[in-house]
């Protein structure tokens, strides 16, 4: 009997014998619209995955819900815990994900494979905005409406914005959750400030100016704006994305995923990615990941507190 057989005899009894994984196509999804750092990369490894292992890898983009309900991290936590289905997700799928009371994440399913990106995240506002700063838009904005656009109101970058206007003493007159924040958002007129990835609005960074980056660290490509953890300290919290799948994923299947996510994101042509883009593009391990959730949803506890929440 070959080890192709569909059952060995093992003392008299049939057992099946489980396929080696990966024998079909595997998912990555992405809760997001194309297009985005989180994206980009994530396609990198679904391409490195099929060539590595000779299956079908695609990303799947299922955008919606910014404020949850988060319809793409709701299909990979009902997928079967079998690696075929694997969670591309941002700080805000673990970290607030299960705070809102969505049954299918809450508690959380998801277990971390590995952190990858971390956004270069900012506060923007057109080229022909009276003011020069974060200074400058408290000032104006308590005399002006200022209207701020985002991804979805409970999101990371949402709540660190609107935490950043408390402590510098002003409130935006109203906001507005966005699929996408680019250049055409300002143009537009239907924002003021906008919270977006500084990757959506390269193309016209000549004609905005990045008040702030959210994060700890400032961005390579706009040196000389200060970060909202240096203008407040206690908002310090980065926007990260990670591959997550079910907590009841083998161990096999998730080393297996690891091995080829972790050798894509160090290739020369993602470190290239991210020197043109402002981002960090690294591997976390999952411990890592594990406790930079701990301490992440800590750091929006206290935010949630400061605005009332």
């Amino acid at each position: 009997m070959t080890a192709t057989a569909l059952a060995v005899v093992v003392g008299g009894v049939a057992v099946p014998v489980q396929a080696e994984y990966p024998e079909k196509p595997v998912e990555f999804i992405v809760p997001w619209p194309p297009g985005d750092l989180e994206d980009v990369l994530t396609r990198m490894i679904a391409d490195d995955f099929q060539e590595t292992y000779g299956v079908p890898a695609a990303v799947v983009n299922k955008p919606g819900g910014g404020g949850g309900p988060f319809p793409g991290a709701i299909e990979t936590a009902n997928a079967p815990a079998d690696g075929y289905t694997v969670g591309s997700f941002l700080i805000a799928i673990p970290v607030v994900g299960p705070q809102l009371g969505i049954p299918e994440l809450s508690p959380n399913p998801f277990e971390p494979l590995g952190n990858f990106l971390t956004y270069p995240f900012v506060i923007a506002v057109s080229s022909d905005a009276p003011y020069e700063d974060m200074a400058g838009l408290a000032e104006y904005a308590n005399s002006n409406d200022v209207v701020l656009g985002h991804f979805g109101a409970p999101l990371v970058p949402t709540q660190v914005t609107l935490g950043l206007a408390k402590e510098m003493g002003f409130a935006f007159a109203s906001d507005a959750a966005f699929d996408a924040l680019d250049c055409n958002s300002l143009a537009s007129g239907d924002v003021d400030v906008i919270n977006t990835t500084l990757q959506l609005i390269l193309p016209c960074l000549d004609d905005v100016k990045v008040l702030a980056s959210i994060g700890s660290e400032r961005i390579p490509l706009t040196p000389d704006t200060p970060t909202v953890a240096e203008l407040a300290p206690d908002l310090d919290v980065a926007l990260w994305n990670g591959l997550f799948v079910h907590k009841d994923t083998p161990q096999d299947v998730r080393e297996k995923i690891i091995a080829v996510a972790k050798k894509t994101v160090m290739s020369e042509r993602a470190q290239k990615l991210a020197a043109d883009t402002g981002a960090a593009v690294y591997w976390q391990s999952a411990d890592e990941v594990t406790a930079q959730i701990t301490t992440d949803i800590e750091t929006l506890g206290r935010i949630a507190q400061l605005l009332g929440n």
